[in-house]
């Protein structure tokens, strides 16, 4: 038996603690729902089969990775007892999951994962914070990251989402909060809808003196000049063909190969880094466009490798939350998977927050989907279980490291 699973051992499973995919929905603030039900005046819509019962079986489907609807639904017929459990929801039938998708405003779903938001954050102030890596540690404005990632869909049945002769996407474009890696904007649209239409709308929020960093396919001069003149720096990279005037050339040493100061086409003032960076251990050379003057080119360049840490974020929610394998096919119920998806992916931070877990998003989540049926103290297994709290150290006793028999 492995040393991690005789860790396993000293966890009692007993009735008397509550089912694992109960202690993280837990979290969702218990009249948040139904306040948004009210709001959107979709109450008619539910009397067998209630919205909490709708978003906690989208919850679950991602939790186990279902392969469609009758797997999800029988699912939740086998662990019937745990699901009413959690709150008195009710097991689907799956046409009656496949009409709640289809008809009940997605909007609901998006509201209850900013009202859990808030309330995580605000019952606890730390969540998710931390002190900026590198040389941007002594940087005290906040850093916002932006961009979009495209979800593959099926043509030949969501005509709604063709953006190609033969291709069908929904996208999502999300700001995060580079301190906390939370969401602060998330807009959900179709694949033919540009990244530039929704750049206004994504930086809409931010306040005078905050860093917003982005792809060039945000690259918007009129864009540009709004955000200088609320007091919001940008940092970019540029976009091959751009037209500009150099102003002024300031001095360059080691990887940095140009610093100009700039305007652009329709008059924004701006500067111009070219330097040599380092990309999945790779040099490439790049140019960046930012409109403040005063930092250094090695800060403008650190800033936009902070931008890595979005395409970090999708990667959890598309590679471990298969956020890709939806079991709706209308615009209405993929809006409704991705806020879910959004949704567990924020509880799923918590967790890891509390039990102060020290190992990657991956683990922490094939952990929780291998018990999520299991009457465990969730906080205690990923306390105990191998080396959840960080240390590296061989975990066996002296003894074991020989061999029986011999010395």
């Amino acid at each position: 038996m492995s040393q991690d699973m005789g860790k396993m051992k000293n966890i009692n499973l007993t009735a008397s603690k509550p089912a694992v995919l109960k202690q993280p929905c837990n979290r969702i603030p218990a009249h948040a729902l139904s306040k948004l039900v009210r709001e959107h005046d979709s109450e008619r819509d539910a009397r067998s089969f209630s919205h909490w019962s709708h978003a906690l079986t989208l919850l679950t489907s991602k939790s186990i990775h279902c392969f469609g609807l009758n797997d999800l639904c029988d699912q939740t017929y086998i662990h019937s007892g745990v699901f009413r459990s959690i709150r008195g929801a009710t097991p689907a039938h799956r046409n009656t999951l496949s009409h709640a998708n289809k008809t009940r405003p997605s909007a609901i779903g998006e509201g209850l994962f900013w009202e859990t938001l808030g309330h995580l954050t605000s019952v606890a102030p730390g969540f998710g914070k931390r002190s900026y890596p590198g040389k941007l540690g002594r940087m005290r404005k906040a850093i916002h990251i932006m961009d979009s990632t495209v979800i593959e869909l099926c043509a030949n049945c969501m005509d709604w989402a063709r953006h190609r002769r033969r291709k069908a996407a929904a996208k999502a474009h999300v700001r995060l909060n580079f301190e906390s890696l939370l969401p602060g904007y998330v807009v959900v649209d179709t694949a033919r809808e540009s990244d530039v239409r929704r750049a206004r709308e994504l930086t809409s929020g931010l306040k005078e003196g905050e860093i917003v960093v982005f792809d060039r396919g945000y690259t918007d001069h009129g864009h540009f000049a709004d955000l200088g003149e609320r007091g919001v720096s940008w940092v970019t990279r540029m976009k091959e063909g751009t037209t500009y005037t150099v102003v002024e050339r300031r001095e360059v040493s080691g990887r940095v190969h140009e610093d100009e100061v700039i305007d652009l086409s329709n008059g924004t003032r701006c500067r111009r880094v070219r330097a040599t960076v380092e990309v999945d251990g790779e040099d490439r050379e790049m140019v960046f466009l930012t409109n403040h003057l005063e930092w250094s080119a090695d800060t403008v360049t650190e800033l936009y490798r902070a931008r890595w840490q979005i395409e970090v974020f999708f990667k959890q929610l598309k590679q471990t939350l298969k956020l890709s394998d939806l079991i709706s096919y209308s615009a209405n119920g993929i809006r409704w998977q991705i806020w879910m998806a959004l949704l567990l992916h924020l509880l799923m931070r918590y967790v890891a927050w509390v039990s102060q877990w020290a190992h990657s998003y991956v683990r922490l989540f094939a952990m929780v989907r291998g018990v999520l049926w299991q009457r465990i103290d969730l906080l205690k297994l990923l306390e105990r279980y191998g080396t959840g709290k960080g240390s590296y150290k061989n975990l066996a006793t002296p003894a074991q490291a020989y061999l029986p028999g011999m010395t």
